[in-house]
């Protein structure tokens, strides 16, 4: 049985088919990477009085400077892309990876919501289930070429977050593969453009009871604040007024000036009104409920808008755009345009990307690139992420002894399994990426897209007590002793054999090429793992201890409980194990 998918043309299977593995559904790249069609570019505001912050040469990479940058503006160093960037340099590998020319090395390797629908994760059976979403998340971060953008969409999934753990709607989970997808066409495009698309995003309008909101009808219904507030407070602008280096602007007592208050929502949520999905109906369990609504934007009912006057932010900010798509451009036009929204998204993209305690100079530089990309563009995200990555301070500048201290970042435990599977370049017994759902703090105590709140597994604000403050870490917000434990047995459970629950569905690494380094010399396999894994910081004491170790390792069971495991295999094994679990490798520098 076929159907029409209407939305993308063609005709696909509409029944789960295991016979259509991910891999064989890797679909054309989109034509473009950012933007929503629209021919007007945001000006960049003037108003700004520029910070004075030095800027200081970027040298050329050596091999481990290369494997650095590539832990942090990627699924994690290999040695192909190592080379690459040593080869070309750090700004040529953004403009390969950012291109989005119909030319490009790198386009959107793969369109999730038709990998769902081609192996039949969309069929009306599974519209109550998340069948196909782990799949799909990591087959994708797995697999897919496309490096940066994924490792921005994963940056971008947590400060504009979406989970499937509270998604009630017919193909929750689906949705929620679409928002991956909308979050990998708007990364290197403008923010503007990104706030809209999120905005209208069905799985957004779920998660935060956007879809249906409409005006006060004198029952005592009013429009659903719930977005209105997040979008401030997590998407945009924050709860205070910020410096363009990020830090609070105080008032003459010395206090952080709020941004709004409950009137400014209350305004805010009225703007928003009139959108719902673009579907005739949606039934649970109904074989005419179909998942491609999921994958249009939220539609605009012009009915349940509140035309009366309103404003955003400010009195001054009146909505008097016609209703529908201009008026919501409109709306968010002017929080785009607050002076907040640079320091605000470059700090958290900074310690998503860079170090948890971003340095004031840092934030100002990408903030100043952000109100304005040298040719009078406010916004341009491809702009910001090179600033945030070759910012000095990020690409060995030269730092103080405490900045020292204060620089780097606890590796989120995805990346942590995502760069091992890269290494060792996993691939699916039965083709269908059976990872599941590793969220448990008897596994990562973290999966893509499965936060428990719209605060994301972890605040950016987050520090532990001893620092009293002064130290921000937020995915120390996820370890404690039972996911520090949980996550060094499932590593010690994965490394011999891999991912699943069976040989037939088994994810499994390949270690041949490791096997080459261990043979002759254990100092060549903990050198290369040294230099992928942590760009060369692991201390001497560390190195001296794991070669110990993987010297003695031997042609046994070992602790891996794996039979007719050869020396050879069980040092790679030893090696891997106690590099991964080690602080040095932890902490990424």
């Amino acid at each position: 049985m076929v159907q029409d998918r209407g939305d993308v043309g063609g005709q696909v299977p509409t029944a789960p088919n295991a016979a259509w593995p991910l891999a064989a559904l890797a679909s054309a790249a989109l034509a473009a990477c950012g933007g929503s069609g629209d021919d007007e570019k945001p000006a960049a505001p003037g108003a700004e009085a520029p910070v004075n912050v030095e800027t200081v040469a970027v040298p050329w990479p050596d091999l481990q400077q290369a494997a650095r940058f590539l832990n942090q503006a990627s699924l994690g160093a290999t040695v192909d892309e190592v080379e690459r960037v040593k080869a070309i340099g750090y700004d040529a590998w953004l403009t390969e990876q950012m291109d989005d020319s119909p030319d490009s090395k790198y386009p959107i390797t793969y369109v999730l919501y038709d990998l769902a629908y081609g192996v039949g994760w969309t069929d009306p059976s599974l519209m109550s289930t998340d069948v196909g979403l782990d799949n799909c998340l990591w087959f994708n971060l797995f697999t897919a070429k496309d490096v940066l953008r994924q490792r921005v969409v994963l940056a971008l999934s947590e400060i504009f977050v979406v989970s499937a753990r509270n998604m009630p709607i017919p193909y929750g989970h689906i949705a929620v593969l679409s928002f991956w997808d909308l979050l990998a066409k708007h990364c290197f495009g403008n923010f503007l453009d990104l706030l809209q698309a999120v905005t209208l995003s069905p799985a957004m309008g779920t998660y935060l009871s956007l879809h249906g909101s409409a005006k006060a009808d004198g029952t005592g219904r009013h429009p659903d604040e719930n977005f209105a507030r997040e979008l401030l407070q997590l998407f945009s602008i924050g709860l205070v007024k910020l410096n363009i280096d990020g830090e609070p602007v105080l008032d003459s007592q010395g206090k952080p000036i709020e941004t709004y208050n409950n009137d400014t929502i209350t305004q805010l949520a009225r703007a928003l009104t009139g959108w719902d999905f673009d579907a005739a109906s949606l039934v649970f369990g109904s074989s005419a409920t179909t998942a491609d609504y999921v994958n249009r934007p939220m539609k605009f009912f012009p009915e349940r808008y509140d035309t009366d006057p309103k404003w955003v932010l400010d009195p001054a900010n009146t909505v008097t755009a016609a209703p529908g798509l201009p008026a919501l451009r409109q709306t968010l036009s002017f929080i785009f345009q607050h002076p907040n929204v640079g320091p605000f998204i470059a700090k958290q993209l900074i310690q998503r990307l860079v170090t948890s305690n971003p340095e004031r100079n840092h934030v100002a530089r990408v903030a100043q690139v952000f109100n304005d990309n040298g040719q009078g563009v406010r916004g341009d995200m491809a702009a910001v992420l090179r600033a945030v990555l070759l910012d000095p301070l990020a690409r060995h500048g030269q730092l103080s002894d405490e900045q020292q201290a204060r620089r780097g970042k606890l590796r989120e435990p995805v990346l942590r399994l995502v760069h091992w599977g890269r290494l060792t370049k996993v691939t699916s017994n039965d083709d269908l990426w059976k990872v599941g759902d590793l969220s448990g703090a008897d596994k990562l105590a973290q999966a893509p897209m499965r936060a428990p709140s719209v605060f994301n597994f972890f605040r950016p604000g987050y520090s532990v007590a001893e620092s009293t403050g002064t130290m921000l870490a937020p995915e120390m917000q996820i370890t404690d002793q039972s996911s520090v434990i949980g996550y060094a047995n499932y590593i010690l459970e994965i490394l011999p054999v891999g991912l699943g629950y069976s040989q037939v569905e088994r994810v499994a690494p390949d270690y041949r090429d490791w096997d080459v380094l261990a043979s002759p010399s254990p100092e060549l396999l903990v050198d290369r793992l040294n230099l992928l894994l942590t760009g060369g910081t692991l201390s001497q004491a560390t190195i001296d201890q794991v070669l110990t170790a993987v010297r003695s390792a031997q042609e046994t069971l070992g602790v891996f409980g794996v039979g007719d495991v050869s020396q050879t295999r069980n040092r790679v094994l030893v090696a891997f194990f106690l590099i991964m679990c080690s602080p040095d490798y932890l902490v990424q520098r």
